[in-house]
């Protein structure tokens, strides 16, 4: 008896590989000011995909979008404050 993957594992992982893919390939293509905004959205996309699949976020209570909400908030903090540091320096 052979053992195979459910359907939203599968999804998931080819999901990831192609967006992997994408994430390379605009790696050497010349977008000038675009490139960080581009390679943030296909990172949020990979979180939201390990988040809703991996971690079964999906089908959790409302309290346990209240903790992963409060960890992208500390994320964005952590984030804000190491940009404010690079830009305010000379």
């Amino acid at each position: 008896m052979r053992w195979h993957p459910p359907l939203p594992l599968l999804g998931a992982w080819l999901a990831l590989l192609l967006l992997l893919t994408l994430t390379v390939t605009l790696a050497y293509v010349p977008l000038g000011h675009f490139n960080s905004s581009v390679a943030l959205a296909i990172a949020a996309t990979k979180a939201t995909i390990i988040g809703a699949v991996f971690m079964e976020l999906r089908r959790r209570g409302p309290r346990t979008f209240i903790f992963a909400g409060a960890g992208l908030f500390w994320l964005g903090i952590l984030l804000w404050l190491g940009m404010m540091d690079f830009m305010t320096r000379t």
